[in-house]
């Protein structure tokens, strides 16, 4: 699981099955079934790593990622793209000017949404369902008076 933050502009580290110049994104938000797709073009690789940095909006220009949620994240090269990888067209052996449902998944993986820092391993900053929402009430006195 990727932890990340709400904002729109994300940059991703992953490890893929295969090593594409190109391909698809698609982010469905758990709670909602929504489903987002985007393009990427503009990958960069980094000895086993591939990179690449996206904008996820919808299409008011409003970031997808809401806060405390999971996505599920999955890359995958679609084959209805005649220029998206040739070597993906040329093992495929049906016509290419045929649509098709086709595609050839190149990594999967889950997202959770949050802006609270988490780091476990240092500071032993764990994430909190209630931070700034529930508020414990100190103000009495806790004394037992025993007679």
């Amino acid at each position: 699981m990727i932890v990340i933050n709400t904002s729109a502009s994300q940059s991703f580290k992953v490890i893929p099955r295969e090593y594409l110049t190109a391909f698809n994104i698609e982010v469905r938000d758990n709670l909602l079934n929504t489903k987002f797709t985007f393009f990427e073009d503009t990958v960069s690789t980094s000895g086993d790593y591939m990179q690449f940095t996206n904008s996820y909006v919808d299409g008011s220009g409003n970031t997808i990622f809401k806060e405390a949620r999971y996505y599920d994240f999955d890359l995958f090269a679609d084959f209805n793209f005649w220029n998206m990888n040739l070597s993906l067209w040329e093992m495929y052996d049906e016509i290419w000017q045929t649509d098709s449902n086709q595609k050839e998944r190149i990594y999967k993986d889950r997202l959770f949404v949050t802006d609270q820092d988490i780091d476990q391993l240092n500071d032993n900053d764990h994430y909190n369902i209630n931070k700034d929402v529930y508020i414990t009430n100190d103000s009495y006195n806790n004394e037992y008076i025993v007679i």
